[in-house]
């Protein structure tokens, strides 16, 4: 059977783990080859064997930290010499340092922007000439906390205001040259990702703060990677992935 994506490939940012690691098999699944690019080279290459075993197709690994912009540039020309072109770039690394401003350190600061907003610029400005070509889809993994207040984590809620701000600039700029640009804003999201709440004073990991049910599962955001994907052009420019609790504090 034809799947929908059969032919194309795409590149996950922060795919060693948690949304990136579902969404390359939700790629894959949908017959993209996938190319895997995060700092854990060994989770890669696990992943990489997953992925050929349970979807078939290829699964690249290109181990790549977002915040060096030459290493970023290589691995987009590591997977178009591989593949022949571009087709989707899920801009998905990112990280979480510290709580309040008064308590974040200068590194922590340069660390999680770098990461956060850097890493998703170098990516965005090295596929985008291969994505005008393909007609491609370029994504965003946002955050609820990109669209509404967080006093606990103001830093970290910035980065992802721009990520949102960043990704429908560039919709809007390239939306007519035919490239597709969706951002996907999901509340917490139950995997090893950790930020302080209210109250807390050390970060815990979502997967162990919340059960199954009560915040948003790495595989719907990955279902939502794909959808997007599958569109031509997309349709959705945001996708709000929130548990039905989420806005009763607002």
């Amino acid at each position: 059977m034809t799947r929908p994506l059969d032919g194309q490939t795409a590149i996950v940012t922060g795919a060693s783990s948690g949304i990136g690691a579902a969404a390359a098999h939700a790629l894959a699944r949908d017959g993209a080859s996938v190319v895997l690019a995060a700092r854990r080279e060994e989770r890669l290459r696990e992943l990489a064997d997953a992925v050929e075993d349970e979807h078939g197709g290829e699964a690249a690994v290109v181990p790549t930290d977002v915040r060096d912009e030459e290493g970023v540039e290589a691995l987009v020309e590591a997977t178009v010499e591989r593949f022949g072109g571009l087709d989707v770039l899920l801009n998905n690394a990112g990280l979480a340092r510290g709580a309040g401003v008064a308590d974040l350190t200068t590194e922590e600061y340069r660390t999680m922007m770098e990461t956060n907003v850097d890493g998703m610029f170098f990516a965005t400005r090295a596929a985008l000439p291969h994505l005008r070509e393909s007609a491609g889809t370029l994504l965003f993994v946002g955050s609820f906390a990109g669209q509404y207040p967080r006093p606990f984590n103001p830093v970290y809620a910035a980065s992802k205001w721009w990520t949102r701000g960043f990704a429908l600039s560039v919709a809007a700029r390239v939306g007519d040259e035919g490239v597709a640009v969706t951002v996907i804003n999901p509340a917490a999201v139950r995997t090893e990702f950790a930020i302080p709440g209210f109250g807390e004073e050390e970060a815990t990991a979502f997967e162990d703060r919340f059960e199954y049910g009560e915040a948003v599962e790495p595989e719907e955001v990955a279902e939502a990677v794909a959808f997007a994907s599958r569109q031509d052009p997309s349709y959705a420019s945001e996708i709000d992935l929130y548990d039905r609790g989420k806005l009763s504090m607002f």
